[in-house]
């Protein structure tokens, strides 16, 4: 499995417009927060911040969210609030399958 953790993507959702064609870096995956029915206080929705603990949990899919910062141009700097979108609506994970 690829590394997913500091991962550099395009942000090409409609989910958070605003940042729409932004360079953002992943920080952790949202293990099946995607899903409509997931219960966030239940044992399906888990947070990731390890490539290693992603792969055991099967990598990245298209029942994900990935918690990523967006890159502020003009400070040249990512910033220190992130976002949760749907792994799909970020190029790197765009297919919905695997990493």
């Amino acid at each position: 499995m690829k590394r997913v953790i500091g991962m550099i993507t395009i942000y090409h959702g409609q989910e958070y417009r605003y940042l729409k064609g932004y360079r953002v870096r992943v920080v952790a995956v949202l293990k099946n927060a995607a899903r409509p029915d997931i219960d966030v206080d239940g044992p399906d929705y888990v947070r990731l911040d390890d490539d290693q603990d992603i792969a055991l949990a099967g990598g990245v899919t298209a029942d994900d969210r990935i918690e990523i910062q967006p890159w502020i141009e003009k400070e040249e700097r990512f910033s220190f609030v992130t976002s949760d979108p749907r792994a799909v609506d970020l190029t790197a994970f765009k297919r919905g399958g695997d990493t």
